[in-house]
């Protein structure tokens, strides 16, 4: 009996110290936290107005009505870029235009595309290498330092799946913009089918890709000096691309060197940023632009809200809503370290998924297998024209097994973030949609017919596949 006594005796201490050390594990947590994080976090909120914005932060923030402009270009900040803390709200649109869907310095990689229907349909999937040629040392200096007209970059890609698009050749010559100079882009094409290349019209800004969810300025970015700015206030993202239950893990490639990684453990950010919360959230501004009706009439997106890291400002979440106001496209982003050479300006895009709401289309971008590239003068003269598509020689073999084979491993549609700054936020669903969205946050993957009936399981999605 005093045996059975003293080893519940040896269980009751060592309950009490295991309990104490957790306990001092969670206060520890709550003082690494920055004090009004851990105040909005205790009650479940994670996001502040601009009046709720904490010492630190405010500190970062630059709260005047008008930035001081350019003497010679009225259109932009009269500090020199990329700017000194603190920020006005358009100080930090244009250090977000870094982050483009493109990195900006040369490059290669590989390139993954696809879509899924509100029918659970897999359309459009595809997979391309792609180049990147920058006037060294690349970064959006380049950009704001090019005249109206003047090339900012060239982009190269060439197909490898599916396999009628194998050889298949996209050129892109990208161009410094202003009111008097309009055309962003030149693209020349080239397929198998004709042995020609062709020169393209250059797409409405609003028009989306076929079978995809984005659009052409989603693609290629937009300028900040077409948008008025304002801060609605911080947030704290811990989500943004959304992996299924049925996915548990990922090959991903660095360079020729491929490693396997639990979808669990991927950070919004990186493995190296350093600026994540105790909980493992990425502190963000977040921005609303809306658009100049002199410079962007009759634009289809007219206003946009931001979620932009603190401390990069790379764009994590992107909402648009139409100019009836309703919410249009989602876009969320998963990045990581590229360009260490640029320092914190120097993150990739990884992962982006974008979600036409009306639609309920889902479209995937994926940048794998990313490696620097120097190219030499001649190098790009020879290799980004339209005449070396003919050639149909490949630049650099980069490989990617993260495409999307079946509809079970699609990723989610993203979070809505309910609740979160509810007066420049009103979004509604229509009734199938918001079922669809609940059902798939049930069940941890996408389902695209919720039950009528609890009980009952979700349908099957089906698995048409349509190149």
């Amino acid at each position: 009996m005093n045996a059975y006594f003293s080893v519940f005796l040896l269980a009751l201490a060592l309950w009490g110290m295991w309990s104490s050390s957790a306990q001092w594990c969670r206060m520890s947590s709550w003082l690494a936290m920055p004090a009004a994080w851990a105040e909005t976090a205790a009650s479940g909120k994670t996001w502040k107005t601009v009046e709720e914005l904490s010492a630190e932060e405010k500190g970062r923030v630059d709260f005047s009505d008008s930035t001081p402009r350019h003497a010679d270009i009225p259109y932009l900040p009269a500090e020199p870029y990329p700017f000194q803390a603190p920020f006005t709200a358009e100080e930090m649109a244009y250090r977000m235009m870094e982050f483009t869907q493109r990195p900006r310095w040369s490059c290669a990689f590989a390139n993954l595309f696809g879509s899924i229907t509100t029918e659970g349909f897999l359309l459009g999937k595809g997979m391309n290498i792609s180049y990147s040629a920058y006037p060294a040392p690349g970064g959006l200096e380049v950009h704001l330092q090019s005249k109206p007209g003047e090339e900012v970059y060239r982009y190269l890609t060439q197909g490898v799946f599916p396999p009628g698009a194998q050889g298949s050749q996209n050129l892109l010559i990208r161009y410094r913009t202003d009111p008097t100079f309009t055309k962003k882009e030149d693209l020349f094409s080239y397929t198998l089918s004709t042995r020609r290349v062709r020169h393209q019209n250059q797409m409405r800004r609003n028009d989306k890709f076929p079978y995809m969810a984005q659009s052409f300025d989603d693609a290629s970015g937009r300028d900040a000096w077409e948008f008025s700015w304002r801060l609605l206030g911080a947030d704290v993202l811990h989500q943004s691309v959304r992996f299924p239950v049925t996915r548990p893990k990922i090959t991903v490639a660095d360079g020729d060197t491929f490693h396997e990684i639990a979808t669990a453990n991927l950070k919004l950010m990186g493995d190296s940023y350093p600026h994540y919360t105790a909980d493992g959230g990425v502190p963000c501004f977040v921005v609303e632009a809306r658009a100049r009706e002199e410079w962007l009439p009759g634009y289809k997106v007219p206003r946009i809200i931001y979620w932009l890291d603190q401390y990069s400002f790379f764009p994590l979440r992107i909402e648009m809503y139409d100019r009836e106001g309703q919410l249009n496209t989602v876009e969320v982003r998963v990045t990581k370290m590229m360009n260490p050479a640029l320092g914190e300006r120097g993150y990739g895009p990884f992962l982006i998924l974008d979600w036409d709401v009306p639609l309920d289309l889902l479209t995937y971008i994926v940048r794998d297998g990313h490696r620097l590239k120097d190219w030499a003068h001649a190098d790009r003269e020879t290799f980004f024209s339209p005449d070396f598509m003919r050639r149909r020689w490949f630049l650099t073999p980069v490989k990617s097994l993260l495409s999307i084979n079946t509809p079970e491993e699609f990723f989610l549609r993203p979070s809505l973030e309910p609740g979160k700054f509810p007066d420049a936020r009103k979004i509604q669903l229509d009734s199938r949609l918001q079922a669809r969205v609940e059902a798939q946050d049930a069940a941890g993957r996408l389902v695209f017919d919720a039950p009528a009936d609890p009980a009952t399981p979700p349908a099957p999605m089906q698995h048409a596949h349509r190149q």
